[in-house]
């Protein structure tokens, strides 16, 4: 097994998990098989009770792990199924050492972060690197670590000083370190400046760990003289440093390594030169071309709690993103507070409700996403009336299909006080209700978690089509409140239909309103299992609805892998055609690495 660490220094949120995918990417496509690990230093056990404002979303893995939005990225790159020990953290290695120190397994000894702490620490990852990730059998060549956090930071000590001994443990020609660091340029003088990164390697150095490449994140590509400078002062020769400058979006960056031949440096260190082969990557490159090329746009609004920092919504946004491609669409996101829609926010902030109501109506389609507590619910239920009356195409993820449900019960079945009990548990009309088997003592790993099955109930339906015509879809779930069953027959009788139900017939999984253009609630998430070339069933059928495209998408062929052709440059809404303006839609760079998508 061959290893490459992947650390950060002078600044977080520099990209280092993309950096990570991309080189995976790039290995991959030299015929190598590649797995992930990512290492977050922080007491938790998982990121399953983290706030998305604290670490961004939760990413659900088959098995059920709650682990880190990197973990995300490995599987959108590399096309892999991870598990949930490919996430390790500090709380998760603590818990496995006292658990053995209470069992009796160290013998008498005093059990201290060094050797015990350190050698758990080696141990996991050599046990989950041999873990197959790809469908094939047998451990893959090379495992890509990712080191959460950055260079000096106290609570990475131990997993530091244990990568410094794993190092030497494995030897030379088995371990290659890439150090992602930051070269800014200041305004004021123009140039790039080297002095972050210097002292970046130099604490590394010091901890015990010697870098063999260097990622150097910036805003331009490094000037030659300064690459000779950091060549000089860190120690690396010329050819093992790389510049990772900002792109239009993300998937140009393994193209990016592969242009500065990073595949041969890596391959080297490895001692893999003799077996690599030239790596191909027109597929990457073509589908970041087209996204870059893009005009047409689609315009979906995202009605949520966490609007003010993207990373909460991560994947849905990839599965948008993937959509919107596959529809050769230009994909525009409107984020829109839930809370703004809400009655109250017109009495005390009534510029922030205007706002937010003239976004949401003037949208092509509406997506809201899970989430969890009753801060914006009921803006959630006004977005799902909007949707539904107005016959704009709604897709609804976990909460979202929640709250279209509770929707249609008041204002179709007139049941007023309609509503969940994880809301008000006094309700007389209990449309959600808690999972029997769900824990109101402990919420960590409690929930209803990882890939389920959802069997097809209604074959004509929508989803149905939009899966192939399958008998049943496996998606990861992660709830613990759902459609009341005593509920159902009345709602199906007022029109809502439940297209999937889960193996007992009794828990709904998927909800339709059959007389609607397109409007979809699924009680799991499909954002999880969404590809760049493969798009999620149900965001590509949000989209292809939203610019009246739909019918296209629904053929069982085409359903998983579909591609408009351009045709003629229009903008839709609300599934309207309309000329196109002479000048093109918002667009709108992130810092950093931009995510391959415009938002307002």
């Amino acid at each position: 097994m061959k290893y490459v660490l992947v650390t950060g220094g002078v600044v977080s949120g520099l990209g280092k998990g993309v950096t990570a995918s991309s080189i995976g990417v790039l290995l991959k496509a030299c015929g190598l098989r590649v797995t992930s690990i990512k290492i977050d230093p922080y007491l938790n056990t998982d990121a399953g009770t983290m706030s998305p404002f604290e670490h961004g979303e939760v990413f659900v893995l088959d098995d059920g792990g709650e682990v880190d939005l990197d973990l995300g990225n490995y599987e959108r790159f590399l096309d892999i199924k991870l598990t949930r020990d490919n996430n390790i953290t500090t709380g998760k290695i603590y818990q496995h050492v006292i658990a053995k120190e209470r069992k009796g397994d160290y013998l008498g000894k005093t059990v201290q972060v060094v050797p015990h702490i350190t050698d758990a620490i080696q141990e996991w990852i050599e046990r989950v690197a041999a873990i197959p990730v790809d469908g094939e059998e047998g451990p893959a060549d090379v495992c890509v670590i990712e080191l959460g956090g950055t260079i000096g930071d106290i609570e990475s000590a131990p997993f530091i000083e244990a990568l410094g001994q794993f190092s030497y443990r494995v030897g030379p020609g088995n371990f290659c370190l890439v150090h992602v660091s930051l070269v800014p340029v200041l305004n004021v003088v123009g140039e790039q400046k080297t002095k972050p990164t210097q002292h970046s390697v130099r604490g590394l150095r010091g901890l015990g760990l010697i870098p063999d490449i260097l990622a150097c994140r910036s805003t331009q590509p490094l000037e030659e003289n300064v690459k000779e400078k950091l060549a000089r002062f860190c120690h690396v020769p010329l050819e093992n440093i790389f510049t990772l400058y900002d792109v239009p979006n993300i998937w140009h960056i393994p193209r990016l390594l592969k242009d500065q031949k990073a595949h041969l440096v890596i391959s080297k260190v490895l001692n893999l030169a003799s077996i690599v082969k030239e790596p191909s990557l027109e597929e990457w490159t073509s589908r970041a071309e087209l996204c870059a090329n893009l005009h047409v746009p689609v315009r979906i609004a995202v009605v949520g709690k966490y609007t003010s920092l993207s990373d909460a919504y991560l994947s849905i946004l990839k599965a948008l993103l993937h959509a919107s491609v596959a529809c050769r669409k230009k994909l525009v996101v409107d984020w829109v507070p839930a809370c703004d829609l809400e009655k109250e926010t017109e009495k005390e902030n009534p510029n922030a409700y205007k706002a937010a109501w003239k976004l949401l109506k003037g949208v092509d389609g509406v997506l809201v996403p899970g989430g969890f507590g009753d801060r914006g619910v009921e803006g959630k239920i006004l977005a799902a009336k909007y949707a539904r009356e107005n016959k704009i195409p709604f897709l609804g993820i976990c909460l979202g299909m929640q709250v279209a449900v509770i929707e249609f019960a008041r204002s179709v079945l007139c049941l007023h006080d309609a509503n969940s009990t994880e809301f008000k548990p006094e309700t007389k009309h209990p449309c959600i209700i808690f999972m029997p088997e769900g824990s109101r003592t402990h919420m960590g790993g409690t929930m209803r978690l990882g890939s389920r099955k959802s069997i097809f109930s209604v074959k004509d339906s929508k989803s149905a089509k939009l899966y192939g015509n399958m008998t049943f879809v496996d998606e990861r779930h992660r709830h613990r409140y759902e459609v009341n069953p005593d509920m159902v027959e009345r709602l199906e009788k007022a029109g809502l239909s439940f297209a999937a139900k889960d193996e007992t017939g009794k828990r709904m999984e998927i909800v339709e309103l059959p007389s609607h253009p397109f409007f979809i609630g699924a009680q799991f998430h499909p954002e999880y299992k969404s590809r760049p070339g493969k798009a999620s069933p149900l965001f590509l059928g949000l989209v292809a609805a939203s610019c009246g495209e739909l019918d296209s998408v629904m053929n069982p062929a085409s359903a998983h892998q579909h591609l408009i052709s351009n045709g003629p440059k229009n903008v839709f809404v609300h599934g309207n055609s309309k000329k196109a303006p002479n000048g093109l839609a918002d667009v709108r760079h992130n810092n950093g690495y931009c995510k391959g998508l415009y938002t307002r």
